[in-house]
C-alpha cells in the first residue's frame, strides 16, 4: 500500500466517494414522482429509503471486516456492482415490495462498501498521521462534490426522460467506480500503524470504551439529520409553495458549501481539538434549523440555509473518523467506524421514515424540524466529553 502514491489513492477514493454518495443524494428527487405515479403516500418512498440507510449501517461492519481482512479494491468492485445493479432493478419497480427491495435492500448493500466507510480505512491506514485529517477531509469532500453534480444532473434526467430511465443513467455512473476500485488497495495486515493485536481484541476494545459510544450516539443525530433532510427538503419546498426545481438546487447547494466544509473540518481536526469541533457543528445545525422554521420560506431562505447546511454537513465525517484513529489507531478503524456509522444509520432510518410518516399523520414536517432542533443539541453535548486519546501502551509502542 505504502509504495502505491498516496495521491492516487486519495483521487481514486475520492471519485468513488463522489459516484456513491453523489448518486444516493439524488434520491429524494424521486419521492414525489415515484409517489404520484403509483398513488402511494409519502411514507412508502420515505420507508424504502429507510430500509436503505439501516441495511448500509447493518451491513456496514461486516463490509468493512471483510475489507480489513481481505482487501479494500475486492469490496469495493462487488459492492459498486451490487449499488448499480439496485439502481437499474429500481427502475423497473412496479410495487412497494420491489421498491423495498431495490432501493431499500441492493442499493442499501451496496452503499456499505462503497461509501465512506471501506474509502476512509483504506485512506487512513496510508496516510501519515500528520496529514491523515486533511486526506479524510478530502474525501469527504469528494463525496459533497458528487452531491452538488449528481443531484441536478438526476433532475435533469427525471426532466427530460422521466424517473425510470434517470435511475438506469444513474446507474451506469455508478460503473465508474469500478475501475477505480483498483487503486483503492491494502487490508489491515499490510500496515504498521498503531492499533490492536488482532480484529477481535480492536472491537473489545471500542465495546469498552465509554468514549467510543458517545461518539456511536452523537453520530446517529448526523444520520438523522442529513437523511431528513436529503429525502424530504424537496418535497417541503414544494409544500412551502416554491418551484420545484429549487428542491434540486438547495441539495446541489448543500453539496457545494460541504466541499469547503469538509475541507476546512479536515483542516482544522488536524489543528484542534476534534471534539469540540463536532460539539461546534451539532450546535450550529441546531441554531440553523431553529432559524429555517421560524423564517419565512423563499427561494432566497431556502439558498442561505441550503448553503450553511452544507457547511455543516458531512464536515463531520473527517473528524469522527478521525476521532476513531486517534482513540483506537488506524490499523482497523474501517471496522470500528463501521460500528460507528451504524450508527450514523440507525438515525438515517429514523430520519428518512418519521419524516415521511409524520406528514401522512400531520400533513406537516414541523415537529420532525423541532426533534432535529432537539437532537443537534443533544449530540453537542454528548461530544463535550470524550476523551481523545490512545490508550498509553499502544501509543508508546506506536512510537517507538
Amino acid at each position: 500500500m505504502q509504495s502505491r502514491p498516496i495521491l492516487i489513492l486519495v483521487l481514486a477514493g475520492g471519485l468513488i466517494s463522489l459516484l456513491a454518495i453523489g448518486a444516493r443524494a439524488a434520491f429524494g428527487l424521486f419521492l414525489e414522482p415515484v409517489s404520484s405515479e403509483f398513488g402511494w403516500g409519502r411514507e412508502v418512498f420515505a420507508l424504502a429509503l429507510a430500509i436503505q440507510n439501516i441495511v448500509w449501517g447493518l451491513s456496514q461492519p461486516f463490509a468493512s471486516a471483510i475489507a480489513d481482512k481481505y482487501g479494500s479494491g475486492r469490496t469495493l468492485l462487488v459492492s459498486g456492482l451490487v449499488y448499480a445493479s439496485g439502481l437499474f432493478l429500481m427502475s423497473q419497480t412496479g410495487s412497494a415490495t420491489e421498491l423495498h427491495l431495490t432501493a431499500g435492500l441492493m442499493i442499501g448493500m451496496g452503499l456499505s462498501g462503497t461509501g465512506f466507510g471501506v474509502v476512509i480505512g483504506s485512506v487512513g491506514r496510508a496516510v501519515p498521521e500528520e496529514k491523515r485529517s486533511m486526506a479524510l477531509g478530502i474525501v469527504g469532500a469528494a463525496g459533497s462534490l458528487g452531491q452538488f453534480l449528481m443531484v441536478p444532473l438526476g433532475q435533469a434526467f427525471i426532466g427530460n426522460y422521466g424517473w425510470s430511465m434517470a435511475l438506469i443513467l444513474l446507474g451506469v455512473c455508478v460503473l465508474l467506480m469500478i475501475p477505480a476500485a483498483a487503486f483503492v488497495t491494502g487490508k489491515a495486515s499490510d500496515s504498521a500503524t498503531a492499533g490492536a493485536a488482532s480484529l477481535s481484541a480492536a472491537i473489545r476494545e471500542a465495546a469498552g470504551n465509554g468514549s467510543y459510544w458517545l461518539l456511536f450516539f452523537g453520530f446517529f443525530v448526523c444520520g438523522f439529520h442529513v437523511t431528513f433532510v436529503a429525502v424530504h427538503l424537496p418535497a417541503y419546498i414544494v409544500d412551502m409553495n416554491v418551484a420545484p426545481e429549487y428542491g434540486a438546487i438547495a441539495l446541489s447547494v448543500v453539496g457545494l458549501f460541504n466541499v469547503v466544509g469538509s475541507l476546512a473540518s479536515g483542516y482544522l481536526g488536524g489543528k484542534y481539538s476534534k471534539k469540540y469541533l463536532l460539539s461546534t457543528l451539532y450546535f450550529l445545525r441546531a441554531a440553523l434549523f431553529v432559524a429555517f422554521i421560524l423564517i419565512p420560506i423563499s427561494p432566497v431562505t431556502i439558498l442561505v440555509f441550503a448553503g450553511v447546511l452544507g457547511l455543516l454537513w458531512l464536515s463531520t465525517v473527517p473528524l469522527t473518523s478521525g476521532l476513531v484513529a486517534v482513540m483506537f489507531g488506524p490499523k482497523y478503524m474501517t471496522t470500528l467506524f463501521g460500528f460507528v456509522f451504524f450508527g450514523h444509520q440507525i438515525g438515517a432510518f429514523l430520519g428518512a421514515y418519521i419524516g415521511g410518516l409524520a406528514f401522512d399523520l400531520y400533513g406537516s414536517y414541523d415537529i420532525v424540524w423541532w426533534m432535529s432542533v432537539a437532537l443537534g443539541i443533544i449530540s453537542g453535548l454528548l461530544h463535550w466529553p470524550i476523551r481523545e486519546n490512545m490508550p498509553v501502551q499502544r501509543a508508546q509502542a506506536a512510537g517507538g
